[in-house]
């Protein structure tokens, strides 16, 4: 993904837990996932070298990286 799509999409999602390396956002206004076309959930920005998930719910993932951050988009089944 390069600087001009990942500013774009930071800006249209809305920030909503940081810490620990990990920032979400959600998708309010359901932008489509770049891997797959389908609006996603949620972003996962993953900014360290080792980040760890503890999910309460089974999702569908698709991934990229930026700048050597992994991008996690989520998908609920």
């Amino acid at each position: 993904m390069d600087d001009d799509e990942y500013d774009d999409l930071l800006s249209s999602v809305t920030p909503h837990e940081s810490g620990g390396g990990i920032t979400t956002y959600r998708n309010t206004v359901s932008i489509a996932c770049p891997a797959c076309d389908s609006p996603f959930d949620d972003l996962v920005v993953c900014r360290d070298e080792y980040n760890s998930l503890e999910l309460s719910v089974t999702l569908d993932l698709c991934a990229t990286t930026h700048d050597g951050d992994i991008l996690l988009f989520t998908h609920k089944p």
